[in-house]
């Protein structure tokens, strides 16, 4: 198995196993490599819910430049919904499973077509 394979499957993993979750595999495994080198590192591949600015970046970066949504309050409201949901990941929140988890929300399913 190569990185992409090992990091989609320890995502995978954490989506069905610790938050009870049905994943389209092949969206999630888009999504990670859609991530390039930031799935790799071990900073970038996680998202803080406790840091608002990163929040804001997660918001503006993915949701409005990469998602193609229309900025708004329920935008922001969506990441704090997503944090709350991946809370039994501690402090383990991965970037992939929090970008499927806001692509599926928004069903922006065919940005990754």
């Amino acid at each position: 198995m190569g990185k992409l394979d090992d990091a989609v499957a320890k995502c995978h993993q954490a989506m069905t196993e610790r938050l009870g979750l049905d994943v389209d595999q092949d969206l999630l495994r888009k999504v990670a490599k859609g991530l390039g080198f930031a799935l790799y590192n071990a900073d970038s591949s996680l998202v803080a819910c406790s840091d608002e600015a990163e929040l804001e970046r997660v918001k503006n970066n993915f949701l409005v430049k990469k998602l193609g949504l229309a900025d708004g309050p329920e935008l922001m409201e969506a990441v704090h919904e997503v944090c709350e949901t991946t809370k039994p990941l501690g402090s383990n929140k991965y970037r992939a499973v929090f970008y499927y988890l806001l692509t599926k929300k928004f069903g922006k399913e065919s940005v990754y077509a």
